[in-house]
């Protein structure tokens, strides 16, 4: 019988996660370099789809008020949105000790390009549509910051995917 985590370890662990991506939203980093969808992305992993999507959402809800980049309004509810996304489909990737870690760390790195290209894609879009701009000159306005965005996901997901989900599942389901 597989150990199941208590409902106070879960909570300390989704808290301590919160706590993280927010202090890390809040730190100077260069644009588009952030950590919230990795962690949300191995909160999914580890402990399940619905928990990533909740700690997505809540933190970019968070972020709205703290962000040094400035308040962000009514594209708050786009960025939760992706963000969520993010969150519940880590817990879809279920290949955690299936296959080499090779393979494994290229599969995250992948999925985690494709996940920053819809958050991106989310963002912009929703962004063009509230503010009655032009879609094709948002994207193209973006795009710079999308592929820095889509490149530091690529390398976060593709190097620490794994290893965190591993050291995640190790304080979430210890052994007994």
């Amino acid at each position: 019988m597989e150990h199941q985590p208590s409902k106070i370890r879960k909570l300390t662990l989704l808290s301590v996660l919160a706590a993280s991506c927010l202090a890390t939203q809040v730190l100077p980093r260069p644009p588009n370099l952030e950590f919230t969808s990795l962690i949300t992305f191995v909160t999914g992993v580890v402990a399940g789809g619905f928990a990533g999507a909740v700690l997505g959402g809540l933190v970019m809800f968070v972020n709205t008020f703290l962000s040094p980049y400035g308040f962000a309004g009514l594209i708050t509810p786009l960025q939760m949105l992706g963000m969520a996304l993010i969150g519940f489909i880590g817990g879809l990737f279920t290949k955690l000790g299936k296959g080499s870690v090779v393979r494994l760390c290229v599969e995250a790195a992948v999925i985690g390009a494709i996940l920053t290209i819809i958050y991106d894609i989310i963002t912009n879009v929703g962004f063009a549509i509230m503010f009655s701009i032009p879609l094709v000159p948002t994207l193209i306005a973006g795009i710079v910051f999308s592929l820095m965005h889509i490149a530091y996901n690529t390398i976060l997901f593709g190097f620490l995917v794994v290893p965190l989900s591993y050291a995640m599942q190790n304080i979430y389901l210890p052994k007994k």
